[in-house]
């Protein structure tokens, strides 16, 4: 009697054997791939691992024909996932390490001088003649327009408009040149509107 033809495939080598041998071979040249793709090693690194732990199951329950293939193609794919979750990332190619972003706020020394800056406006706006000073303040405060401000004031346009230019003058010759442009900032209605 024929002994019965075997359909299992002959026993393989130790479990692990050829995902070594593989992992030996293309760890160095996958990771300067992946370097390459990313512009980032540790993030290299990171997805060679996951390629590696994605390729491992399939290669030890039935190996691919050409295992290198199928781990350059999955690094690849999880290297484009990583590429695309950066650009929608809100902090990409930011601080990845909130705790070590530097702060916006302004340090000590800004502060101080801030401080100095608005003393020395606050004295110089206090030293304006009455009318200049509540000229001033009703334009660039309360942000109203010439006509507004005559109209409050019981004045002419143009006694405003000589008002705040004086103001501004007196201003800008009170504080120190590199201070000069702590006046106030415009308001949002010109003046060519205050005359329509």
């Amino acid at each position: 009697m024929s002994e019965p033809i075997q359909t299992e495939p002959p026993p393989a080598g130790p479990p692990g054997r050829d995902f070594a041998t593989l992992y030996r071979a293309t760890i160095s040249p996958l990771r300067r791939y992946l370097t390459r793709l990313l512009g980032n090693t540790t993030e290299a690194q990171d997805v060679a691992h996951d390629a590696y732990l994605r390729v491992y199951p399939s290669e030890n329950k039935t190996p691919a024909e050409h295992p290198e293939a199928l781990l350059y193609t999955t690094a690849r794919r999880l290297a484009i996932n990583k590429l695309k979750r950066r650009s929608i990332s809100p902090f990409a190619r930011g601080y990845q390490d909130l705790d070590r972003a530097p702060s916006s706020a302004p340090g000590v020394e800004q502060q101080v001088m801030a401080r100095q800056e608005l003393a020395l406006l606050e004295t110089a706006i206090a030293e304006l003649p009455e009318g200049c000073r509540a000229v001033l303040l009703l334009r660039k405060i309360e942000l109203l327009s010439h006509r507004e401000i005559a109209d409050r004031l019981g004045i002419a346009i143009s006694t405003v408009e000589k008002q705040h230019a004086r103001a501004l003058r007196l201003l800008r010759a009170a504080l120190p040149a590199e201070r000069s442009d702590l006046t106030f900032p415009s308001s949002p209605a010109s003046d060519s509107e205050a005359h329509s």
